[in-house]
């Protein structure tokens, strides 16, 4: 299912939830937001209106839980429960769901029950099934530098990132985020692996978290660098090579 956005809806009853699992959708290409729903009868209208792939859903809200609903329907998408109760994981897994998720819901942990619901629709899928083996290598980023860019398979595709467009690269766990002028790519990778690949010359290494664009720095505050406008921490043991790199050691 190459080049395709699978569809997400939210049903949440709290904002700042639905808030934050719309900012995670946006960070996945292969992901595309068709609404969110802050209860159940939202939902099924939502679903009546439109194609719906993945389904993120709450238990607890008001006249109709997450699992009540998914019991009232005849024809359920893949759905993924997000909850502050870890009570219902056994029943969640009966009901069909692909992954629990426990609030607060950390990215990496988002991106991995992300990549298990999408392996499932590809499974189902008529037109996938010879590509299963295939989808689930995808999930894991691929790095090849250049001169001047990085070829990066991802989300089922292969971008190619220029250094000239680079800003920089955030470490989160075994997941990193490549931050460019336009968008942001986002796979499994260590960014441990990326700072003996990537050109030193061009990049350097500011924090556990963070590898900078040399070209984009544009002041230092404190323990912070402002890349392109964005304010990165330095680390401690990192500062003074950073320094060397600026002359000012």
């Amino acid at each position: 299912m190459e080049n395709y956005k699978y569809k997400v809806l939210i049903v949440d009853d709290e904002f700042l939830a639905r808030k934050l699992l719309s900012d995670y959708v946006s960070k996945i290409d292969s992901l595309e937001l068709v609404g969110t729903c802050s209860n159940a009868f939202e939902a099924m209208s939502m679903l009546q209106k439109c194609n719906v792939d993945i389904m993120l859903l709450d238990i607890h809200m008001p006249d109709i839980t997450g699992m009540e609903l998914i019991q009232s329907m005849q024809k359920v998408p893949t759905f993924i429960f997000t909850t502050a109760y870890s009570e219902y994981a056994l029943e969640s897994y009966d009901l069909g769901a692909v992954d629990y998720l426990l609030k607060p819901i950390g990215f990496p942990r988002f991106f991995q029950a992300i990549n298990k619901a999408i392996e499932k629709i590809d499974r189902n899928n008529p037109a996938g099934e010879n590509s299963d083996q295939e989808s689930k290598s995808e999930a894991v980023l691929e790095v090849k530098p250049t001169n001047d860019f990085l070829t990066v398979k991802a989300d089922y595709k292969i971008y190619k990132i220029n250094f000239s467009d680079l800003l920089f690269i955030e470490g989160q766990h075994e997941y990193v985020t490549f931050h460019t002028k336009t968008r942001r790519i986002t796979a499994l990778y260590s960014l441990k692996n990326l700072e003996e690949q990537l050109p030193s010359d061009k990049f350097l290494r500011i924090h556990k978290s963070y590898i900078v664009s040399f070209h984009f720095i544009e002041d230092i505050e404190g323990n912070t660098v402002n890349v392109a406008g964005n304010k990165l921490s330095i680390g401690g043991s990192y500062k003074d090579a950073l320094l060397t790199r600026l002359n000012l050691k």
